[in-house]
């Protein structure tokens, strides 16, 4: 199976709960991908937005971790994986979105606005970064988008929202490849 019908596959399947969440992993990354798009991003940034959590697909049980108070690291595994396949303006956000997670949350405003279930992950994700930390996260390539990402991620929880279909997006996962 080529990676593209492996990807739709995988959100057509899917009926997990987005951990601690009451969406499931598949509406929360869709609907990530809709606020990109909504918000004019590139196509890039839309096509990292949809496959931000694509690392949930690949761990065992990602609400065992969760139980057992522990990062199963997801966005490292899905940078991993999809590095294999798609362009860096992609998978480079993807890498970088929990730590512009714990970047934002230094803002209270911010740290406030997170789900409880997000204010879970950050603790076993680190917690919020130091400034140091920031300073040198400022630094990186593709802060601006990891953060654009960021931002839609958290927005992206909403019960009940019609969604597209993941094989709307097919065309725009084909143009991304490598």
């Amino acid at each position: 199976m080529n990676i593209i019908n492996k990807i739709i596959s995988s959100y057509s399947n899917n009926k997990s709960l987005y951990i601690g969440e009451k969406v499931t992993m598949t509406e929360h990354m869709i609907q990530t991908a809709m606020l990109a798009e909504k918000n004019n991003s590139s196509s890039s940034l839309i096509c990292a937005s949809l496959l931000h959590d694509y690392g949930h697909f690949i761990l065992e049980n990602p609400d065992d971790l969760v139980k057992k108070e522990k990062d199963g690291k997801h966005e490292e595994l899905g940078y991993k994986f999809l590095k294999k396949y798609f362009i860096n303006d992609v998978v480079e956000p993807i890498k970088y979105h929990v730590k512009a997670k714990k970047y934002l949350a230094r803002d209270k405003k911010y740290y406030d606005c997170l789900s409880e279930a997000s204010k879970k992950s950050l603790k076993f994700q680190g917690g919020i970064m130091t400034d140091e930390e920031a300073k040198e996260f400022e630094n990186v390539k593709f802060f601006e988008s990891s953060i654009k990402l960021r931002k839609f991620d958290e927005v992206a929880k909403k019960e009940g929202l019609k969604i597209k279909s993941i094989n709307e997006y097919k065309n725009l996962l084909t143009s991304k490849l490598i």
